[in-house]
């Protein structure tokens, strides 16, 4: 084929499952064309690396989600600088614990479900919706999760402002292995320091406080899971290692700077030199 020159498939050649209408959901398309692509679809390695502690807490302006960076692998680190809070779309975000790799696929599977629906729909999701979606994901990996390849994320946002009205509070969605959908008030935690977590957010958490007393406090509790968890990754000032953070609200969802979370962690950091135990 010479320089230019373009090349045209026959219709033929095409496999008939991207021939056949289908229906706005992404993950149904692309477990009738190509399953093996779905997470937990191919054999997994022996070695897996896990994720492990994330927050997530409604504030007066939506809902803000961090967490930790650290990867294991065992007793071994596998990564010190993991992405696990992502902006799923314009006002909602996801976080994941659990087995890295299916985990990180099933994030992008579920971004491209969410992009998917509202092109085929011609309308986003509601964020009821876009929960409801995330449960069936989930639900199509319990083959991997019983094997213990688990996924369990944590999903956070806010509806749209329309016409009609607008936008309304931050909410949270927390799942189990089976696709189970519980909606958490307040503040929620999943991974192995979550207990810690947790407990830091019982005593720190304060309903309608502004973005940055919430992102605060969220910072205060991935510290106090790492404290306890040796799974879960605390700042690192050498590195420049901080807390991935995305704050949701009505103006959208926005990841946070390393500059502007590293200065949070360096305040609590500071404040721990004073009083260890916060």
């Amino acid at each position: 084929m010479t320089t230019g020159e373009s090349r045209h498939w026959p219709v033929s050649a095409v496999p008939a499952a991207y021939l056949r209408p289908g229906t706005g959901s992404f993950t149904e398309f692309l477990a009738t064309a190509e399953p093996h692509l779905l997470p937990g679809g191919a054999t997994a390695p022996p070695e897996l690396s896990h994720g492990t502690t994330i927050v997530a807490l409604t504030c007066a302006d939506g809902v803000v989600m961090a967490g930790d960076r650290r990867a294991t692998m065992g007793n071994i680190i596998a990564q010190r600088d993991i992405e696990k809070v992502f902006i799923a779309d314009s006002h909602s975000a996801i976080g994941i614990a659990g087995t890295a790799g299916i985990a990180v696929e099933m994030v992008r599977l579920f971004r491209l479900e969410l992009e998917h629906y509202e092109k085929i729909e011609g309308v986003r999701l509601s964020l009821d919706g876009k929960a409801n979606r995330l449960a069936t994901m989930i639900r199509g990996n319990l083959g991997a999760a019983m094997q213990g390849l688990a996924v369990i994320p944590l999903f956070a946002g806010l509806e749209e402002s329309t016409a009609a009205g607008p936008a309304g509070p931050g909410r949270i969605f927390s799942y189990d292995v089976a696709g189970g959908r519980y909606e958490e008030h307040d503040y929620s935690a999943v991974g192995s320091g979550s207990l810690f977590a947790r407990s830091a957010l019982k005593k720190r958490y304060e309903p309608g406080s502004d973005i940055a007393g919430t992102v605060r406090a969220a910072v205060e509790a991935l510290y106090d899971a790492a404290d306890d968890d040796s799974a879960t990754g605390g700042p690192d000032v050498t590195r420049r290692i901080f807390p991935v953070v995305v704050a949701v609200t009505a103006n959208g969802a926005v990841r946070w700077s390393d500059d502007a979370v590293g200065a949070v962690s360096e305040a609590v950091l500071a404040g721990r030199m004073l009083h260890p135990g916060g």
